[in-house]
């Protein structure tokens, strides 16, 4: 008889696009979410943790292809066929829940959410499929205090997390002013306009002779290539110039600029309206241009947002891969869309909000040494004898009823120096060592690691004998002398 074919081992592997977080990486990540939920709940904001999983009808239209459901983002048919899929963001389950639950929540509904979304796209380096995303929304306002309210508490969230003030900057734009600029071009086919959007947003890139050039017949860029223009006259181009060169020496000057690039267009000026409201209510609340600053080179969003839009970016300077000097640049971004929830409902509901990046956040804290890459770890009390166990099980408790974290070494005692390298490779602070010896007399060894390694490092044998590491203390005086160590080395 044939012997059962052995299935094979599975492989131990991350799936292609996804990635595991330990220790310090999840500690500080919930950190600076915590900090920042502490700003939204400051301003009156809920929170909301809605399901992982909707419909692939509710997510609608962020889906990149609605005709093949399972592209874009993570899907399946349940046993009744109905098509479900991992939220793709946070944005499209707040319009269902909206949706479904308005006669319930208050009007406007202040909401804030925090959690994975799942992409099913490409992956490449730093692009992950799974990642965390941080929202505040205001459904149910029309005023503009509502996106002044969004860009202030964005600057405040900032600030909390440990960006200092003059090293990011929230600018402010108008997708209504945009649009007033296309209407001055005279531009109404569809496609052409769409050329139009696609060649600002290369701004940053080609500068304002670069887009005079893209509007027009065309230009070489970099490689020698010819890159045909859009085909505007240069009076159709010139609103669209004038728009982007509008940011002046201060507010009242960029506006004046923007109404008259925008010309006689009614929707070019209500945006521009808006705009000074917005500005005139942050000041009001003492938030500056070196916080807050209408720009209109801010262009994100174009096919989704309906009115104000704004980007928080980061003003310090970093090295890139090749050791050049760049900034840091954008953490997060928002806007007004009015039309979202109306996909429900078939009634138009204002909506605002802001969507922090959370790993990019992350990685400006590490770049400007507010969060560390390791984690301290946990006192460790050492084992020297398995059968006083439970003296080192009360000898933990006493340290974590005092706030202090601390664990026993579970592993086989029976190598001390395992131990040891068992604390050094956790990060600890500090080791309890106590024996019969210590028993006896009633005292503990406390070995400061931190200073002990220091001292293995750089110090002579002199050196070492002023400055010992290790402490006898009695066995009474463990929680204040460990307290006093990690005071030390804070």
């Amino acid at each position: 008889m044939a012997k059962p074919k052995k299935e094979p081992r599975p492989k131990a592997e991350t799936p292609k696009g996804f990635r595991d977080y330990f220790g310090a990486e999840v500690t500080t990540r919930a950190a600076m979410l915590n900090a920042i939920a502490g700003v939204y709940h400051r301003y009156g904001f809920d929170a909301l943790e809605s399901s992982a999983v909707e419909t692939v009808e509710a997510l609608g239209k962020f889906l990149p292809d609605v005709d093949r459901p399972n592209e874009g983002v993570f899907a399946w048919q349940d046993e009744d066929e109905k098509w479900l899929a991992l939220r793709y963001d946070l944005t499209a389950p707040l319009a269902r829940v909206y949706a479904q639950h308005r006669n319930d929540l208050p009007t406007p509904y202040r909401r804030y959410a925090m959690g994975p979304v799942w992409r099913n796209e490409k992956p490449g380096p730093g692009r992950f499929r799974q990642f965390y995303q941080c929202d505040a929304d205001t459904v149910g306002a029309a005023s503009m205090a509502a996106d002044a309210e969004i860009c202030a508490m964005l600057a405040d969230a900032l600030e909390e997390v440990g960006i200092p003030r003059g090293d990011y900057v929230v600018r402010v734009n108008n997708r209504k002013v945009l649009n007033g600029v296309l209407e001055a071009t005279g531009v109404s086919d569809p496609e052409q306009q769409a050329a139009v959007l696609r060649t600002i947003d290369k701004f940053d890139k080609v500068g304002e002779a670069g887009v005079r050039e893209l509007l027009g017949k065309g230009r070489l860029d970099a490689s020698g290539a010819y890159i045909d223009g859009v085909g505007l006259s240069g009076e159709q181009a010139a609103p669209v110039l004038a728009f982007l060169t509008s940011k002046g020496s201060d507010t009242a000057e960029t506006l004046a600029n923007l109404r008259a690039a925008v010309g006689g267009s009614e929707m070019g000026m209500q945006g521009v309206g808006e705009l000074e409201e917005i500005a005139s209510l942050l000041a009001a609340q003492g938030y500056g241009s070196d916080r807050i600053v209408i720009d209109p080179s801010v262009v994100r969003g174009l096919g989704y947002y309906t009115g104000p839009v704004f980007e928080a970016e980061l003003t310090f300077e970093i090295l890139d891969e090749k050791g050049r000097p760049r900034q840091f640049g954008s953490v997060a971004g928002g806007g007004r869309y009015d039309d979202l929830v109306a996909r429900f409902t078939g009634q138009q509901v204002p909506a605002v909000g802001v969507s922090i990046g959370v790993d990019r956040l992350l990685a400006a804290l590490h770049a400007k040494g507010k969060v560390s890459g390791a984690e301290r770890g946990p006192v460790v009390v050492t084992v020297m004898d398995r059968d006083r166990m439970a003296d080192y099980q009360a000898m933990v408790g006493e340290l974590r009823q005092a706030g202090i974290r601390a664990e026993v070494y579970l592993g086989n005692p029976k190598n001390f120096g395992n131990q040891m390298k068992y604390a050094d490779r956790r990060g600890s602070p500090v080791a309890i060592i106590a024996g019969g010896d210590e028993f006896a007399k009633g005292v503990v060894q406390i070995k400061d690691l931190i200073l002990g390694a220091q001292i293995a490092e750089n110090a002579t044998l002199e050196e070492w004998k002023e400055r010992p590491s290790q402490y006898e203390v009695p066995r009474a005086g463990l929680v204040e002398k460990v307290r006093e160590i990690l005071s030390e080395q804070s």
